[in-house]
């Protein structure tokens, strides 16, 4: 069973680009590395690494921000059953304010990495910051659009926090984290200026405190 792009059309590019010139170099498994949750005013930035076959016979997995919730479940869920090895870490409010939320979003994909029960040879990240480890990395700017493993641990990474979101609106259901997951919306501001902020809010961002 392969991977899919979900979207209107196939990318037309290689979305196993990346991950080729790393086995090239002698450089696989490779791991792809993504976070999601950096832009919210609540809850923590969750990190996914994951290390997909390199026989997987895919046109690759979109960006999670392009696909619908059930496209992301449905592929979260094939991720998870064709993956070499799959790990998520979290970084939670309280230290995001206390190391900031670039730190944060770092440290969170390293313990993905370090989570893996497989050992990577080589990482791709998503963005422009390498993260602190000692295995050889590249980054690749909007790699969750162009590489088939950092869209698949961005997918990983958002459904995971999504669920974690929706959990947190038993304990605090006046926000109403389950609909926009700790992220700056209208409604959002309005329930923080009427009940302030929960235990789950980063005080240092603006329009929190």
């Amino acid at each position: 069973m392969s991977l899919l792009f979900v979207g209107t059309e196939p990318p037309s590019f290689d979305m196993w680009l990346h991950e080729r010139l790393m086995a090239e170099r002698g450089l696989e498994p490779v791991a792809g590395v993504d976070e999601v949750g950096r832009g919210c005013l609540a809850g923590p930035v969750v990190a996914a690494a994951v290390i997909l076959p390199c026989s997987l016979e895919s046109e690759g997995v979109a960006d999670s921000k392009a696909l619908t919730p059930s496209q992301r479940e449905r592929l979260d869920g094939l991720i998870r059953q064709k993956a070499v090895a799959v790990s998520i870490a979290q970084v939670d409010a309280p230290e995001i304010d206390s190391i900031n939320i670039l730190q944060a979003s770092l440290k969170a994909m390293q313990l993905a990495v370090d989570g893996l029960k497989v050992r990577p040879r080589s990482l791709l990240v998503d963005g422009n910051q390498p993260i602190p480890h000692s295995i050889p990395q590249k980054t690749v700017v909007h790699g969750d659009a162009v590489s088939s493993s950092i869209a698949a641990a961005s997918i990983v990474a958002k459904v995971y926090r999504d669920k974690l979101m929706a959990g947190f609106s038993e304990r605090f259901p006046q926000y109403n984290f389950q609909k926009h997951k700790g992220y700056a919306t209208r409604e959002h501001r309005q329930a923080l200026k009427l009940y302030g902020p929960c235990p789950l809010h980063r005080r240092s961002f603006k329009g929190v405190s």
